[in-house]
């Protein structure tokens, strides 16, 4: 071969014949190759290869959400308590992670039962013409009318109160606290001042102080007083029971009739800065208080 073959464009050779060098690729000039990643799904996987959507029911959600939502701890510290055994659902133990519930659904957490929503407590000082009773003819006044606007959970007063009765009553969503107020052996006192119709008689009060049996029922006082710089007929009366009706029956069985029947105190809440018609959120200690009292 000569030096001038050596010079075809054509068919480069090497740089000793006088022929051109190849471009070198050293420099970044190599040609960008474009290789699919395999993260990348190909155009017509995605087309056959679709998951079909599943419409979500609305009505259910994860437990571990549940129990967030009840305010006992996060979602990570619920599937601890999941795992471990200590959530039922429905009577049953489940340890499942991910595992859905409906809201209909009975949720016990740790030996307590839970609902989905935070737990609201709510003072309220009720006046009269209110009635706890849910299912008053219409134009009757209910005393949830006086705490609808206080917040969106669905709760509930804790005991009843006639429409005469007024003072201190108690609304949450607490279903276990709700519980713990209205079962007979609660410990929890609640203070009423009872006005009659008549002086009552010293005696009487004696009676009622040592305990007296109404309807095959015994019931005893705490504590029963004469309020001080007060007629005689306005009284003290110092419980553990939360049903008024039982207030009532103790002078009623004495021929006494009470005009007004106000609780003063309720598990060591009281009416302080609240005036009549009035309702205020529970702190945190109060809440705490309830709790262990």
């Amino acid at each position: 071969m000569s030096r001038h073959q050596g010079n075809d464009k054509s068919k480069p050779g090497s740089g000793r014949q006088g022929g051109f060098k190849k471009t070198s690729n050293s420099r970044g000039k190599a040609p960008i190759k474009k290789t699919p990643s395999k993260f990348t799904a190909k155009p017509e996987e995605n087309k056959n290869n679709k998951t079909p959507k599943t419409a979500s029911n609305s009505d259910e959600m994860r437990l571990n959400k549940y129990i967030a939502n009840s305010g006992m701890c996060s979602r990570r510290e619920a599937d601890i308590y999941i795992q471990s055994g200590n959530v039922k659902v429905n009577g049953e133990v489940v340890t499942e992670m991910g595992y859905k519930v409906k809201l209909s659904d009975v949720i016990v957490f740790d030996g307590a039962t839970i609902t989905p929503e935070k737990k609201e407590y709510i003072l309220l000082n009720k006046p009269k013409n209110f009635s706890t009773v849910g299912d008053d003819v219409k134009g009757d006044g209910n005393v949830l009318d006086l705490v609808r606007n206080a917040t969106k959970a669905k709760i509930q007063p804790v005991g009843r109160m006639d429409k005469t009765t007024t003072g201190l009553l108690l609304f949450t969503n607490d279903t276990d606290m709700i519980r713990k107020f209205t079962t007979p052996n609660q410990r929890s006192s609640k203070l009423y001042q009872v006005s009659l119709d008549k002086n009552l008689k010293y005696e009487d009060l004696e009676k009622i102080a040592k305990g007296i049996t109404i309807d095959d029922y015994r019931i005893y006082v705490e504590e029963v007083t004469y309020i001080e710089n007060e007629p005689k007929s306005e009284v003290g009366v110092k419980m553990k029971t939360a049903n008024v009706k039982i207030v009532r029956k103790i002078f009623e069985y004495f021929n006494y009739n009470v005009i007004k029947l106000d609780r003063v105190t309720f598990a060591g809440l009281t009416k302080k800065n609240l005036a009549r018609g009035q309702w205020r959120f529970l702190t945190d200690q109060e809440i705490i208080n309830l709790k262990n009292s």
